[in-house]
């Protein structure tokens, strides 16, 4: 089975600035995230068939499909939370079978439950992290105070960790996460339960994070929180990877036709009868002054498409090449079927 490699695309530049300590350039390899025939059982039951993926540094890598489909199962794996039953897995070069303790220094693991900790107050936990990843006393202070400070916590610092709300667990999970500066972010549904603002803040974080070379691997079933801040899917169904790579790519390979969108000043009708003169249109719809169509052309059968409805004296309000979401993308791909 052929490896699916997502490769880097373009940079976004973040509109608040993140602690530095955060951000330590390293030397990394060009593939951080590999995964080998990677093969789990339940006895008879197969939850994931020879996954075969591999994901660039500075890639956010949106991993996406239905209830059971084999996520948590993979993301559990790279966590070395899960053995193998077959194939494996590495990541910044280790082995997750045979290195597990090297692969946990390098990753920093979000889980999609927080937990139980009685008794422990927010600056406790994140000190028990912080021991637990080994960063020095010198640093350690500092290191706690500048992700705290960076996901709003840093006043929580005292309260108790289950006094918390579901959003402030999240974000406090997420800077345990962050705590030792891990070139790797496996993250399991990272935006739940947070406010508007903080899921902002958070997608901002993952861009600059980017920038500076990290690599994360994120799973949500909220789509949409993914359409802006990954820049590769993995879509996973019935254990099988079905489909991996550049989100635009993807759209490209599902969607071969290019879908415009024309908004018209004017009853569309006149609009319509020309645009079914043309061989190239595959398919076509409207609502109100909207058309939809589906073009099997280039830029410039659409340029010469503008063209002719201008020189018909219409007047165009938009006309827009339409770019697949996520959740078209999903849709057409997957059949809603779980192994």
């Amino acid at each position: 089975m052929p490896k699916r490699k997502c490769h880097n695309g373009t940079n976004a530049n973040p509109k608040i600035a993140y602690p530095q300590q955060l951000f330590d350039s390293v030397s990394l390899p060009p593939t951080m995230i590999e995964l080998k025939d990677f093969t789990k059982r339940y006895g008879r039951h197969v939850a994931v068939q020879e996954l075969n993926l591999q994901i660039s540094a500075g890639e956010v890598f949106g991993f996406i499909g239905p209830n059971g489909a084999g996520k948590s199962t993979t993301i559990r794996f790279l966590a070395t939370l899960l053995k193998a039953t077959a194939g494996d897995g590495f990541i910044n070069g280790y082995s997750v079978s045979r290195q597990p303790l090297e692969v946990r220094r390098t990753i920093g693991y979000m889980p999609d439950n927080f937990g139980v900790y009685e008794g422990m107050r927010v600056w406790d936990f994140m000190e028990f992290f912080a021991s637990a990843y080994q960063i020095p006393m010198a640093r350690r202070r500092q290191a706690i105070q500048e992700v705290l400070q960076l996901l709003n916590l840093l006043e929580k610092q005292r309260d108790y960790v289950n006094s918390l709300s579901r959003g402030m667990k999240q974000r406090l999970s997420l800077a345990k996460a962050l705590v030792h500066n891990p070139p790797v972010l496996i993250l399991d549904e990272p935006t739940s339960g947070l406010d508007p603002r903080a899921r902002i803040e958070l997608k901002n974080l993952f861009r600059q994070l980017r920038r500076q070379g990290k690599t994360i691997l994120l799973s949500s079933h909220v789509l949409a929180e993914l359409a802006d801040c990954c820049t590769c899917l993995g879509i996973i169904e019935r254990g099988r990877l079905l489909m991996a790579g550049p989100v635009q790519e993807i759209a490209r390979r599902i969607t071969p036709h290019r879908i415009l969108q024309i908004q018209m000043l004017d009853p569309p009708e006149r609009a319509i009868a020309i645009l079914r003169q043309w061989p190239q249109i595959v398919h076509l719809r409207a609502e109100d002054h909207t058309i939809w169509l589906e073009l099997a052309g280039d830029e410039a059968v659409a340029a010469q498409l503008l063209q002719q409805l201008i020189h018909a004296g219409l007047r165009i309000h938009e006309f827009a090449q339409q770019e697949a979401n996520i959740e078209e993308i999903f849709l057409r791909v997957t059949q809603g079927m779980v192994a």
